[in-house]
C-alpha cells in the first residue's frame, strides 16, 4: 500500500517597501516571527526576493508604490504600503485590514514662504501643483471646487517652485525640515499617512485561513506592549 503524499503548500509572498518604512518595519517582522535570510539586510544587495525561516514564505523588497501593484495583481499575496499609496491607486483588488502604526507622516500642500504671507488657500479656484500623487491631489481639490493642474514628478518636488515649474507642491511631510531648507511652507494638510497591511482580495478568498492567521498575527504584534 502506497502512502499518500502530503499536498505541496503554495508559496506565500509578502511585499515590503524599501527605505525608511522598512527600517521601522523590521522590529515588527521579528515580533511576528519572520526572519529573513541575511542578504535581506544588505542595502547593497541586488536581490529583490528573499527566503525566510518559514519554508513557504518569501519576501520581496520593492519601491513603495510598487508594493500596491504587486499585491493588487496577485504577484504578492500580502504587502505593507502607506495609505497614500493605497489612495493614489484605489485598486479594488486591495484589502487593507490593519493599520500598522508606522511610517507616520502627512500628505500636504506647500508653497514658497513669501507667497504664503499673502496667499489664502480658501480663495483658490485653480492651482498648478507638482506632485507624485496626481489622483489624490485632483480629488482633494475637486471636493473644494478647485481645478488642479497636476505636474507629475517622482522626486525632488521641492525644486519645482524655485525653478518656476509651479508655485505649489503636494508631497509627504514628516518633520518639515526639507520644506524649510528649500524655502517652502506647509499651508494645507490633505491626509495623515501611516503604513497598512494589505492583502490581495482574490487570495483572501482562496486562502482565507492562512491569510486571516497572518492578519491576526500582525495585529497582535502591532498592539503588543
Amino acid at each position: 500500500m502506497t502512502a499518500k503524499s502530503e499536498p505541496v503548500q503554495e508559496e506565500l509572498v509578502l511585499a515590503l517597501p524599501k527605505g525608511r518604512i522598512l527600517d521601522e518595519l523590521r522590529p515588527l517582522l521579528d515580533r511576528v516571527g519572520i526572519i529573513p535570510e541575511p542578504e535581506f539586510d544588505n542595502d547593497n544587495s541586488r536581490h529583490l526576493k528573499f527566503k525566510t525561516n518559514l519554508p513557504h514564505l518569501s519576501l520581496i523588497r520593492v519601491r513603495s508604490f510598487d508594493v500596491a501593484t504587486f499585491v493588487a495583481f496577485g504577484a504578492a499575496h500580502l504587502g505593507v504600503a502607506g495609505n497614500d499609496v493605497i489612495m493614489e491607486f484605489d485598486y479594488s483588488e486591495l484589502y487593507a485590514p490593519l493599520d500598522l502604526g508606522i511610517g507616520r507622516c502627512r500628505l500636504s500642500v506647500a508653497e514658497p514662504v513669501a507667497l504664503s504671507q499673502t496667499d489664502d488657500p480658501q480663495r483658490w479656484s485653480h492651482v498648478r501643483v507638482a506632485t507624485k500623487y496626481p489622483e489624490i491631489t485632483r480629488r482633494h481639490f475637486a471636493a473644494r471646487g478647485v481645478q488642479a493642474e497636476c505636474v507629475k514628478l517622482n522626486g525632488a518636488m521641492e525644486l519645482a517652485p524655485a525653478l518656476g515649474l509651479c508655485h505649489r507642491i503636494v508631497d509627504l511631510v514628516s518633520s518639515g525640515a526639507t520644506l524649510r531648507a528649500n524655502g517652502l511652507k506647509e499651508v494645507e494638510e490633505i491626509t495623515a499617512v501611516t503604513s497598512r497591511l494589505i492583502v490581495n482580495r482574490a487570495a483572501f478568498k482562496t486562502r482565507p485561513e492562512e491569510l486571516h492567521r497572518w492578519i491576526e498575527t500582525f495585529r497582535e504584534a502591532t498592539h503588543a506592549p
